[in-house]
């Protein structure tokens, strides 16, 4: 009994991230509309009601930051929102597996779990990436965080193929060669 209950609780849990995702996927595609389109955004969600903290997009073009990654953005907002540098008790969503740095702020930061779609390599088809995958991030950490990975993983690999952005990423300075 106490089995089946772990598993619904588990296809529960899948069915809330796979919304949340969804929202965040058509919450990021309004970038498209923009001088600054993106396929990166990020949500920061209270892990046990799922309230949403803060969402955003990355902003590395619009801000002239290259730290101005989504995921970055998202959990920098939030913890000036709740005015403490911690968010235990909060869930990040983001449209792609974080990069290093953006992994090593989600893990400083004390997220609960970090819920993402596309993957580096997936992303790594129209911009440069670092190649180190957040599992290995968070695995050479004392710092510790669930992680669940490609959620929603076509939907999010979509945004990188929408027509607006695949004419975007002809400018960044990051594209592929």
């Amino acid at each position: 009994m106490a089995a089946t209950q772990k598993t619904q609780s588990t296809h529960r849990q899948h069915r809330h991230d796979e919304a949340v995702m969804a929202d965040l996927v058509r919450y990021t595609a309004l970038s498209f509309a923009t001088p600054f389109p993106v396929p990166f955004g990020a949500a920061i969600l209270d892990s046990r009601t799922g309230a949403l903290l803060y969402r955003g997009r990355n902003a590395v073009k619009r801000e002239n930051d290259p730290s101005a990654h989504a995921e970055t953005r998202a959990v920098r907002k939030a913890c000036q929102k709740l005015g403490r540098p911690s968010l235990k008790g909060y869930t990040l969503y983001t449209t792609c597996e974080p990069c290093p740095m953006c992994m090593s702020n989600a893990l400083w930061a004390g997220v609960d779990r970090v819920v993402y779609g596309a993957t580096i390599a997936d992303a790594a088809v129209h911009c440069r990436q670092i190649h180190i995958p957040a599992r290995e991030v968070s695995g050479r950490s004392d710092m510790t965080c669930g992680m669940d990975g490609e959620v929603a993983r076509e939907l999010c690999k979509g945004l990188f193929e929408h027509p607006r952005m695949r004419k975007a990423f002809k400018t960044w300075g990051t594209r592929r060669p």
